[in-house]
């Protein structure tokens, strides 16, 4: 709810408990909300929320998204290109990563589970709520969009790519990630001019898509602070 009020989100409606109002949490939270809340009993919230802890308050907010056009225009940063990811949990943690990491924004492919999902924006943990982010895109439209920054496409592959930490990651870098299991598609890979590969020891052959993106916008960002 704060980062909702933070990020000057719109809200529609707001349910509290009286037990959540009278706490301080609460009442230092109702002073910031454009209305009073209705009051209802807790099994009511309970029935209503789909978490599984509510906290005694649930606020039905417009969170609307756009194309490509919602992303700045950055020059030397990093954006994170999501190709068909389904899990909304992953998108929410690749969200949170990129925010972590100074990332300009967050572009979303066709058929990639959708920033507004529930699960999504917990796993956030706010990120979704500030981090500019553009659904529905297709490769061409992104480097359509970057144009002026000469944006390079880097690509994770398992072996045989540049070694992560020997890189050149210099400029405006688009790091695409690929859905759960398949992983990208070889038209996003041949788009790649950059292939990174993070070297592992034996016998772990691959991390998940959040660890490995981190530690690719992670490095993107050390060498821009230090340069």
């Amino acid at each position: 709810m704060s980062e909702a009020l933070d990020g000057g989100l719109a809200l529609d409606s707001v349910l509290a408990t009286p037990p959540y109002l009278a706490s301080p949490e609460g009442l230092a939270l109702a002073r910031r909300l454009p209305f009073a809340p209705l009051e209802v009993a807790p099994e009511l919230l309970d029935g209503l929320a789909d978490a599984d802890a509510p906290r005694g308050i649930l606020a039905v907010a417009r969170l609307p998204r756009s194309g490509v056009a919602a992303l700045p225009v950055q020059p030397g940063a990093s954006y994170l290109y999501l190709e068909g990811l389904q899990d909304p949990g992953n998108v929410g943690a690749l969200a949170r990563v990129a925010e972590a990491a100074g990332a300009a924004g967050l572009a979303l492919s066709p058929g990639t589970a959708h920033p507004n999902h529930p699960r999504a924006l917990r796993a956030s943990a706010g990120s979704l709520l500030r981090l500019p982010v553009a659904v529905n895109v297709d490769p061409d439209e992104l480097s359509h969009h970057l144009g002026a920054l000469h944006p390079r496409w880097a690509a994770l592959v398992p072996r045989d790519g540049v070694d992560l930490y020997r890189a050149p990651l210099d400029g405006t870098l688009i790091l695409a990630v690929g859905a759960e299991g398949p992983g990208l598609s070889a038209a996003l890979t041949a788009r790649a001019a950059l292939r990174l590969t993070i070297s592992m020891e034996p016998p772990v052959e691959s991390l998940n898509a959040t660890v490995a993106a981190a530690l690719v916008l992670f490095e993107a960002r050390r060498r821009r602070a230090s340069s």
